[in-house]
């Protein structure tokens, strides 16, 4: 709730950022006030637009996650912690290829039916990192049509992870040369 008494949706969290962005920054050498994670937080609002944002989330959220599933599978299967055990539902094992499909059919459906605030939102790019993540560490096993996460052959999951995750730091980090070359091959006649 806000201080009006009005409940503030993701857009409008959204919109607040993107003007506050609009605000002017402060001149070379002065101070920001505030603790750390707040003047961080407004160097980050200052310098990332949103396009920026959504690549940084999720290149991040990528990177995490597949770090996060190869950390939980091995516990799994190490038996590290009593608690974790692999998802079943009717005796058969859900693999987490699975939900990183549930999740871009669903943000899918965002694209194709949301508003452009929901398309646009810091969200949608994290929650397209985790559902990359998902299935690309389960590439092997796609491939092949058969469990092979352990065998010599589920190295191949790691590589596309690694490949997926090059390409996108690739991306991010040079995003405006990129879309500067696209321009000049949009300009130039279909030859090389």
């Amino acid at each position: 709730m806000t201080e009006e008494g009005t409940t503030r949706t993701p857009g409008t969290r959204v919109a607040e950022r993107i003007a506050a962005r609009s605000g002017k920054r402060p001149p070379p050498g002065e101070k920001r006030t505030g603790n750390i994670i707040e003047r961080i937080a407004q160097v980050y609002l200052d310098h990332a637009d949103p396009l920026e944002e959504t690549l940084m989330l999720t290149w991040a959220s990528f990177g995490t996650t597949f770090g996060i599933a190869r950390f939980i599978t091995h516990a799994i299967r190490g038996q590290w912690f009593p608690f974790l055990r692999n998802v079943q539902i009717g005796g058969r094992h859900l693999h987490h290829y699975n939900f990183g499909i549930a999740i871009l059919a669903g943000l899918g459906l965002v694209a194709v039916r949301g508003t452009e605030v929901a398309v646009r939102h810091p969200a949608a790019g994290t929650a397209y990192g985790i559902g990359a993540a998902l299935i690309a560490d389960e590439a092997a096993l796609l491939l092949n049509l058969e469990d092979v996460y352990w065998s010599r052959k589920g190295h191949t999951s790691i590589d596309v992870a690694v490949g997926i995750i090059a390409a996108l730091g690739l991306y991010a980090t040079a995003a405006p040369f990129w879309d500067d070359v696209l321009r000049e091959f949009r300009r130039s006649p279909r030859r090389i």
